[in-house]
């Protein structure tokens, strides 16, 4: 299925059709359209349609206006032209392939002459893991628009005056590729040829041609490209340019968590030297020019203190002089700093005063992560 898409690029480049020969007149209702990588069903959204439905691409340049093709921005989810009110129950935001193709059923009095093309960056799938969904974007991988079959009617409702204008897009089973993502996938027209035929309405029917266009996508010189996106994107409404990003490549995610630590790496000097001086009771703990801060460090146990156990501390702010006192060595000001460093170079800080000649270590804290 296909139920969210992306067309985040500037109007005025949309019209273009960038990646695609298909020269695009005029855009009814441009100013409908908002550009966003968030598209949901019961939005406006842009398809490309022939500008009469009864002409074709061959016709005389008496009635080339007519065969023109045209943008025309819609609503996503298709009201059929018999309805009296719109059945916001009826879920017609996709159209099945194979309905098409067997006739018959609510697509037959539209599939041979109102058809259209719905452009897009890409489209969102959710794997589903157990409970869990993750949303993944599909796109062309050389960056070109993508154009999905549609189908599109018009009704003037009762007590409307304006006539409202809708689509749906046409989708079919999902190709070895992309099975593993999901059943079904939109049919894409991958062609300018391809395209050209599915507008071609001329003759007001469904024929063999169509019916070749509406399988599995297979078109080995256009390659798809998938990867997994924020799920931030699953809530309609909610608009961001990484949606349709890799997760991977996010301001804050993995790639970018790599390269901070490359460039603290390149940038960083010769680490000052540091040791820890134990005698043979354990009991006595010196420490020499403290370490740096690190903002998440695990920590790992230490040896533990008795209670009579003394910290000298050297080089710290709260350091007595030379001509101390014994009774004060050893002695920690109020707001003395305790770094405590292990011997595989894992560190951690512990803050506030201590007393006298004694240090308490909560020895579940030392071996957890522990931000700085």
């Amino acid at each position: 299925m296909c139920g969210r898409f992306s067309l985040g690029l500037p109007r005025a480049q949309i019209q273009q059709l960038p990646g695609h020969n298909l020269p695009v007149g005029e855009w009814i209702g441009e100013d409908d359209f908002h550009p966003r990588h968030n598209i949901a069903p019961h939005s406006q959204a842009p398809v490309v349609r022939r500008r009469n439905a009864a002409a074709g691409p061959s016709d005389s340049s008496d009635t080339a206006s007519e065969s023109e093709l045209v943008l025309h921005t819609m609503k996503w989810g298709l009201v059929p032209n018999w309805s009296k009110y719109e059945d916001k129950t009826l879920n017609t935001t996709n159209a099945r392939s194979e309905n098409l193709v067997e006739g018959g059923g609510m697509w037959g009095s539209i599939k041979g002459r109102k058809r259209c093309a719905i452009p897009c960056e890409g489209y969102f799938e959710w794997l589903k893991k157990g409970r869990e969904r993750f949303p993944h974007f599909t796109k062309h991988k050389n960056g070109s628009l993508m154009l999905m079959a549609g189908l599109y009617d018009v009704v003037t409702l009762e007590g409307q005056k304006e006539p409202l204008w809708t689509f749906t897009i046409v989708t079919t089973s999902a190709n070895q590729e992309f099975s593993w993502l999901h059943d079904r996938q939109p049919v894409i027209l991958s062609t300018d040829e391809a395209v050209t035929t599915w507008l071609n309405t001329s003759s007001q029917t469904w024929t063999p041609e169509l019916s070749k266009l509406v399988t599995p996508y297979s078109d080995t010189k256009s390659p798809l490209e998938c990867y997994q996106v924020p799920k931030e994107v699953g809530k309609v409404g909610t608009e961001s340019d990484s949606f349709i990003q890799p997760i991977t490549q996010r301001k804050d995610g993995i790639q970018a968590m790599f390269a901070k630590q490359r460039k603290a790496s390149s940038n960083s000097t010769t680490p000052a030297k540091r040791k820890v001086a134990q005698d043979d009771s354990d009991d006595d703990i010196q420490i020499v020019d403290p370490p740096p801060s690190n903002p998440k460090t695990k920590v790992q146990k230490l040896n533990a203190w008795e209670d009579d156990s003394d910290i000298e501390y050297v080089d710290s702010p709260s350091k007595a002089g030379d001509d101390s006192s014994a009774s004060q060595r050893g002695k920690a000001s109020e707001n003395a700093k305790v770094y405590i460093v292990s011997m595989d170079n894992a560190r951690t800080r512990m803050n506030g005063p201590l007393p006298i000649g004694h240090a308490e270590v909560d020895e579940e804290a030392l071996t957890s992560e522990v931000d700085e």
